[in-house]
């Protein structure tokens, strides 16, 4: 099946507060808005993409129409420290895991958006020895 774009869509029931949270503090711009849905862009190369439903909204079939849980996103930066200070320091956020080194290879940290959405921030560091033969070369 070729793809011409795959973005995640969180069902929330706090959509303008979500759209501030990714818009402020997480350098999205909206690309479209209604009452219902927001979607986002990252415009720097690559671009990415995320959207935002209205959970309560019609297109969702009645029995999944509830606000995402379980999720977690991944974002990958240059440099970890720096967002920590950025966000929780300077931001406010409260973390959820605190900035720390993983022996399988990340620095990271944890905050939540207004949803419960979990955001790892990480920064890919040398993993240690007991964990370099788990990763595959491309």
């Amino acid at each position: 099946m070729p793809l011409t774009s795959f973005y995640p869509v969180l069902c929330t029931a706090r959509l303008r507060e979500s759209r501030d949270f990714y818009v402020d503090l997480l350098g999205f711009e909206v690309t479209f808005e209604a009452d219902w849905y927001v979607s986002l862009r990252r415009r720097a190369e690559p671009a990415y993409e995320l959207a935002l439903l209205d959970a309560e909204h019609p297109t969702l079939p009645s029995a999944h129409r509830a606000p995402v849980q379980g999720l977690l996103l991944n974002l990958e930066v240059d440099d970890v420290d720096a967002q920590w200070h950025r966000l929780v320091v300077d931001e406010g956020l409260p973390p959820v895991l605190d900035l720390r080194s993983e022996p399988f290879g990340q620095r990271h940290f944890i905050v939540a958006d207004p949803n419960g959405v979990l955001i790892d921030v990480i920064t890919p560091i040398p993993a240690a020895e007991e964990f370099r033969d788990l990763y595959v070369s491309p």
